[in-house]
């Protein structure tokens, strides 16, 4: 029997136990490039479904490394994680790298338990909207902006007109509506653990360590440790990666020089403005 259990794989052998491992890493938004992916949905979906599916594993653990975003895709990705641990009776492991932030944070939920790196960066549970503002910049170069709508708030909040008093009391009266959402589920997924604080849902954020004493996280610790430390020595851990095509990354158009030229092209236009934006949505975090 020693000699047909040496010849088994690894992660066939019942003394080995495998743990699927899921990275979600960058800021949280619908779309994206071939040259610049988002954490999305689309993008995230087919990494559960696969470390989900493995039947031998007792649970599932999903490292975060993001500052958020889109609160829509953040709490799709939540629900999906849930409905996967439900449906294939997992337990999951969320476990925190730089930072789990906002929309990052509200994906952590979904873990059974969160551990954070004690320099790790928690919370920021609240909601913003940022945008510029030219109308004078219109003025001084001599540009004169002609809108024309069928209904009166189609050009609210129009970045080239000044402000009105009542677009933005409908923007944070929308913004109200996502925070207390995103409040309802982090007191229901992280109940009396919750330390009685009043900036605990003010939009500020915390490291790791204080992020524990808040209850915001249960244990301060990194993924292979804190897994080895639980399901013993021989554990492994099995990264689900997404697949690569050309340079590492599927590339739309490869068969004809244009269609490559051209979405290379445009990708390099698309992932300047997504880099920007990137770029502002981290270093909220000194990051």
């Amino acid at each position: 029997m020693a000699f047909y259990d040496a010849l088994l794989p690894r992660r066939m052998k019942k003394d080995v136990t495998v743990v699927p491992v899921v990275r979600l890493q960058g800021s949280i938004m619908s779309g994206g490039s071939q040259f610049r992916p988002h954490l999305n949905l689309a993008s995230a979906a087919p990494l559960l479904e696969k470390a989900f599916a493995n039947k031998r594993a007792p649970a599932v653990a999903i490292s975060i490394n993001s500052p958020g975003g889109s609160p829509v895709q953040s709490r799709l990705i939540y629900k999906r994680i849930r409905d996967l641990a439900e449906e294939k009776n997992k337990h999951v492991h969320v476990f925190v790298e730089d930072v789990a932030a906002s929309g990052g944070y509200m994906i952590a939920l979904a873990g059974d338990e969160i551990i954070a790196d004690p320099s790790s960066i928690v919370g920021s549970i609240g909601v913003v909207s940022a945008s510029f503002g030219f109308p004078e910049l219109l003025k001084k170069i001599g540009v004169e902006r002609r809108v024309y709508t069928a209904g009166e708030n189609k050009v609210s909040l129009d970045p080239f007109q000044p402000e009105k008093e009542r677009d933005i009391e409908h923007l944070k009266a929308l913004q109200l509506d996502v925070h207390g959402t995103f409040i309802d589920m982090v007191k229901a997924r992280r109940g009396s653990k919750l330390a009685d604080d009043k900036d605990l849902f003010t939009g500020l954020f915390w490291s790791g360590v204080k992020g524990l004493e808040l209850g915001l996280v249960d244990q301060l610790g990194d993924l292979r440790s804190y897994l080895k430390t639980k399901y013993g020595a021989k554990t492994r851990l099995q990264l689900i990666a997404p697949p690569r095509g050309l340079l590492g990354r599927r590339v739309p158009g490869f068969g004809t020089a244009g269609g490559l030229a051209q979405n290379i092209a445009a990708s390099a236009a698309d992932g300047l403005v997504d880099s920007i934006e990137d770029r502002a949505i981290w270093a909220r975090y000194g990051l």
